[in-house]
């Protein structure tokens, strides 16, 4: 079968396109014959050799996140039966023609939606559902505060907490960006280049902050948070350190909390997958969600697909279309 493999920790360049045994599947797992695969940033960092939990990347097959048919299932397999459409969360594998997977982990792709809308769900639904409403515990009412808006983590966040009755408001580093997440329902656009984002929410407060940034944000998250807040860390792109008053923390009882999905258990990703589909599956067939493609790609140019991810020129996901 085709696959992308990563030669050694790098840049985009060291993304190859090589042929590789078909996978077979343990007692438990399933293979797909994968119809596209979602990109994200933990990608980018895989590839670098800096994703948590990553190891030694030379020779692996990168890609978290994919839609495809059933292709042959394990003895202990029940659920999934020869060509059902399906999306997936992986720890790896994704960009190849097949991918073998962990049955559990699995979700039906959904009715009226094309296999490059399902592969960029499960990557970023999962995380989403988990940072913002298990570990950030975001209700109807509160404000949800999202730092790379445009991102497919932010065009997630802003469409789940508003369909489930919250005010958004986001960061993002243009004015078209900041536009195209007030279509999705973002209450605050805000564009940081131009402005302070603490300024503008200074009077309101925010409850959850999603974010991808540290570094300087973090304070400014912290003032911002409103008594009984919540800081939720999936990636820290401007820096890992940063200060804060702890005594303010305790006098405000606010939360700082984390995450990053990749290394939890499978048994965790499958009791995840089973909460997403019952949240937020129903939220997708009732049209209140819908993922945002900005570009597709073919598997040969995924390099290409990584260089635009790195740009941060995107507005939503990019995908790679495989076996179509």
């Amino acid at each position: 079968m085709n696959a992308i493999v990563i030669q050694q920790p790098g840049g985009a360049e060291v993304l190859q396109l090589q042929q590789l045994p078909k996978p077979s599947p343990a007692a438990h797992e399933v293979v797909i014959k994968v119809h596209a695969a979602g990109i994200n940033r933990p990608d980018v960092m895989m590839r670098q050799g800096k994703y948590a939990g990553s190891g030694d990347v030379s020779g692996m097959v990168p890609g978290l996140e994919l839609a495809g048919t059933i292709e042959a299932s394990g003895a202990a397999v029940t659920r999934w039966h020869l060509g059902d459409a399906v999306c997936a969360l992986l720890p790896a594998g994704a960009y190849a023609e097949f991918a073998v997977v962990d049955a559990r982990h699995c979700l039906p792709v959904p009715a009226g939606m094309s296999m490059t809308e399902a592969a960029a769900l499960p990557e970023t639904v999962f995380t989403v559902w988990h940072n913002v409403f298990q570990r950030g515990g975001l209700q109807a009412g509160e404000t949800l505060l999202v730092h790379g808006g445009s991102s497919g983590i932010g065009t997630t966040a802003i469409q789940l907490a508003k369909a489930l009755g919250s005010r958004v408001a986001i960061t993002a580093g243009d004015e078209a960006k900041c536009e195209a997440c007030q279509q999705l329902g973002a209450d605050w656009a805000i564009n940081y280049k131009a402005k302070d984002f603490e300024e503008v929410l200074s009077a309101e407060g925010v409850d959850v902050v999603l974010d991808m940034i540290g570094g300087e944000y973090t304070a400014k998250n912290l003032r911002l948070l409103k008594d009984d807040g919540r800081l939720v860390f999936i990636n820290a792109m401007q820096g890992a350190a940063a200060e804060f008053n702890a005594l303010d923390i305790m006098r405000r009882r606010l939360h700082i909390t984390g995450s990053t999905l990749r290394p939890r258990s499978a048994d965790f990703k499958s009791a995840l997958a089973a909460e997403v589909e019952k949240h937020v599956w129903p939220l997708l067939a009732a049209g209140k969600f819908r993922p945002v493609i900005y570009k597709t790609f073919p598997l040969s140019e995924a390099v290409a697909a990584h260089q635009l991810m790195e740009s941060s020129a995107h507005i939503g996901k990019i995908v790679l279309n495989i076996n179509d």
